[in-house]
């Protein structure tokens, strides 16, 4: 009899919320979002609910958006990712640590460097989160006056993939022998010196930090594009996937999955997680009504500051009350742009109120009692529309200690989730293997 598949659950935070309206709910904290002790707590909250990772985002631009909007914005200040992340891992012993770093705006010694030294600081639970920069002010702030091609920001995405895994593999693991004795540290016959030259980069290597605990960070990807999707069926061993009908995301893990094994790659060896906001209730209609207020806490210049910033064209220009406009091809989000665009279509929105879903969060979202949750979470994974969610909380501390306390013991309780971590690193708990060292294979050591 095959074994029932699990779910792997990912805590997709900002570092908090990704819900505007997060930081004025009742209860809420409003500043968690830049507030190391409560941080803390909340990420000691996910590990005690056996969370596979904390996978924080970042944004390498404040003024993407009129400050009319911005100033209601709780996210406009928050911790550097790779920063915050190596604190984090000192007050946890088990919980993954995803961090995104951009490959448009990162050179990828510097990416390298920083994902090695976290791995091992961490004892082998990072992962990286390989974005290109959707949003184009990113430009202006490291010296370019235009955002790059979205085409470009692809093409220089999988070469400095290449170069970043290349780089972590500068030392065999057995390079650093630490003879006492003889005064010899480490074996230079052990280290492989890059010498990179491509389209897009130059780098000669090695790295100066010695091969990270996993092998390589676990690699995540979250593009959706057609150039998203390749890249992340040849590269991703985590993609955090959009939401929407059960039927989109099944026709997405087929068509990724698909890709993954025309590339040579076990599809079993990338996990699908869509993101998924999720509000919990002692009744359906109490949750519903949770997410109510929580939308209502969303004022429309935040809103339509948003929708913005999602299409890439101001639509602070457009009748709020007449239905959205053509809107031409611009450098932002494909993906992100061609939902927004869709959902206003399917659903007859006006601006204002394709604004106002916009701005809170108009991704996937999971409503209703434990019970309710659970029943949809399992729907998902047993219809391959999922390999388990990167689930976002409506508000902190209390919609992530109702997830928690609440739908992590139904979903235990009905054998979809573990009780225990079984290892000790990121790959472990997705199930994923430790990646072979491209210059340093085992088989050739054993036959020294």
């Amino acid at each position: 009899m095959a074994e029932r598949r699990q779910l792997h659950l990912g805590a997709f935070m900002r570092p908090v919320s990704i819900h505007t309206g997060a930081w004025r709910y009742p209860g809420a904290w409003p500043d968690a979002n830049f507030n190391f002790p409560r941080l803390v707590r909340l990420v000691q909250t996910l590990e005690r609910g056996k969370f596979d990772a904390f996978f924080m985002a970042d944004h390498l631009a404040l003024l993407n958006m009129p400050i009319e909007s911005l100033r209601r914005s709780h996210t406009v200040t928050s911790f550097d990712p790779l920063t915050l992340l190596p604190a984090l891992a000192a007050v946890t012993e088990r919980i993954g640590l995803i961090a995104t770093a951009s490959t448009t705006y990162n050179d990828p010694y510097h990416v390298a460097r920083k994902f090695a030294s976290l791995d091992h600081i961490s004892n082998g639970r990072a992962g990286w989160n390989l974005v290109t920069t959707a949003n184009p002010d990113a430009a202006l702030n490291f010296g370019h006056d235009e955002h790059m091609a979205h085409g470009e920001r692809y093409k220089r995405a999988r070469e400095f993939y290449d170069v970043v895994t290349g780089l972590w593999d500068s030392f065999a693991d057995d390079a650093f022998i630490r003879d006492v004795e003889s005064g010899i540290f480490w074996d230079p016959a052990r280290m492989h010196v890059l010498n990179h030259k491509g389209p897009e980069l130059s780098v000669r290597g090695p790295l100066n930090v010695a091969r990270p605990v996993q092998g390589w960070p676990v690699i995540v990807q979250a593009g959706a594009s057609e150039a998203g999707r390749q890249i992340g069926a040849e590269t991703a061993e985590m993609i955090f996937a959009a939401g929407g009908p059960i039927a989109d995301a099944q026709a997405f893990y087929a068509d990724v999955k698909g890709r993954a094994a025309k590339a040579g790659r076990n599809p079993d060896h990338l996990k699908i997680l869509p993101g998924a906001l999720v509000v919990v209730g002692d009744t359906d209609e109490e949750a519903r009504a949770k997410r109510a207020h929580l939308d209502s806490l969303v004022h429309y210049e935040s809103a339509i500051g948003s929708l913005s910033s999602i299409l890439g064209v101001d639509a602070r220009a457009f009748d709020p009350d007449a239905p959205l406009p053509e809107i031409p091809e611009t450098e932002a989000s494909k993906s992100g742009r061609e939902r927004a665009i869709n959902l206003g279509r399917r659903e007859n929105l006006t601006v204002r109120e394709l604004a106002q879903r916009i701005g809170g969060y108009a991704g996937a979202a999971i409503v209703g009692t434990p019970a309710t949750i659970a029943d949809t979470m399992e729907e998902w994974l047993e219809g391959r529309a999922c390999d388990g969610f990167n689930v976002m909380f409506p508000y902190v501390p209390g919609g992530l200690d109702e997830f928690v306390d609440r739908v992590v013991p139904e979903l235990q309780r009905r054998g979809l989730f573990r009780r225990e971590y079984e290892g000790t690193t990121l790959r472990e708990h997705l199930g994923l293997p430790r990646p072979e060292n491209r210059f340093f294979p085992r088989q050739a050591r054993a036959a020294e």
